[in-house]
């Protein structure tokens, strides 16, 4: 990639980096001293003053809250408090060509925020102007664009798709006694429409053994799994996928287990609770969607919160219609089906915003 131009606007810190044709925005910590480089016109040395602004009102308490806030009854004011903090001051250097791709590249809680829902003093969502990415750090990305050369020279086509497994049990916390993890019957009918989509048969029930998955893992071009994903915010590593167990197998694919994969999906959809949850770090997330990449898929699509099932069936069954039928690339068919749910659920950000598209585009 030819960079064109780098100027680092910190104070949250933003650090925006013009790419053709992409754009890479670094939130990077709501820490650091305010630093304005390559600067030239007051318009940049205004966004720096708008940024400060913005780190005082994220030192306030209302900032040290988790920052999901569509996980409250009416979020529209917290989505709209960190449209300002985060995108305001840079809004007039976005791109207005809403194809353009917006790459977030986050880093500590920022890596929570889901930025597709967040909303200007309009009502407008970010999604409904930008085609939004992310990558957990700038090494990742160089990674994601290495594994996307990768897999283009492999001859796999098949796909595989999980929904429902009979569930295994876990323990809520450590040292505590083992539950079983509730079914999920929208899982299982999300999978069986998406099985249809790519043209093969789901794994449900006792068939989604981690066994049986581990096996097709590597002959899979796209891989789908809709299921429990359980989220580790002390290791990051002990993140897991609920699959069914067998044997001595606990059922529990962990991101630990997935580093030592050697894959060669060109996707990898994990449709399922907080599965872009783990450990927070100086370099990105570790969990689920950084083991995938580090074992060779160059695109991840995981949720940011528990997701409702129906919308989530329809959210992923229009994905899926737009990346095959309608030929978009994966980051253009997943705006395309946020913004189909946006229409339909124009205040409940919850039932369609939960998903981020980390890695590759194309």
């Amino acid at each position: 990639m030819r960079l064109k131009k780098i100027f680092l606007i910190a104070s949250v810190t933003l650090l925006i980096s013009v790419l053709q044709p992409l754009w890479l925005i670094f939130p990077i910590t709501f820490g650091g001293s305010a630093v304005v480089a390559q600067t030239t016109d007051a318009r940049k040395a205004e966004a720096n003053g708008l940024l400060q602004q913005g780190l005082k009102q994220a030192q306030t308490s209302q900032f040290k809250k988790p920052v999901l806030p569509v996980d409250e009854e009416n979020p529209t004011k917290r989505l709209q408090q960190l449209h300002q903090l985060l995108i305001s001051p840079i809004a007039d250097i976005l791109p207005t060509d809403p194809n353009q791709r917006v790459i977030f590249v986050p880093q500590g809680e920022l890596f929570l925020v889901p930025f597709p829902a967040l909303q200007d003093k309009q009502g407008k969502y970010l999604v409904e102007k930008h085609t939004i990415l992310t990558s957990p750090s700038i090494q990742i990305l160089k990674l994601t664009q290495k594994q996307r050369q990768k897999v283009k020279q492999t001859s796999v086509k098949d796909a595989i798709v999980v929904g429902n497994p009979t569930m295994p049990s876990v323990a809520p916390k450590i040292g505590e006694k083992l539950e079983l993890l509730p079914p999920l019957p929208g899982a299982e009918r999300e999978a069986q429409a998406i099985a249809a989509i790519l043209n093969t048969k789901a794994l449900i029930g006792n068939e989604a053994t981690k066994a049986v998955v581990l096996a097709r893992l590597p002959q899979a071009k796209i891989i789908h799994l809709a299921t429990h994903g359980l989220f580790d915010d002390f290791q990051g590593l002990q993140s897991a996928v609920a699959l069914a167990p067998s044997g001595q197998d606990n059922g529990l694919l962990t991101a630990e287990q997935i580093l030592n994969l050697k894959l060669n999906a060109d996707l990898v959809v994990l449709s399922a609770c907080n599965t872009a949850r783990g450990r927070i770090t100086g370099d990105g997330v570790i969990g689920l969607s950084r083991s995938l990449i580090s074992a060779g898929t160059p695109s991840v699509i995981v949720s940011l919160w528990s997701v409702p099932d129906a919308p989530t069936t329809e959210l992923m069954t229009e994905f899926y219609t737009n990346m095959l039928q309608k030929k978009l690339n994966k980051a253009q068919a997943l705006r395309s089906a946020m913004l189909k749910l946006k229409n339909e659920y124009p205040n409940t950000p919850k039932k369609w915003a939960a998903f981020t598209l980390i890695g590759e585009a194309e």
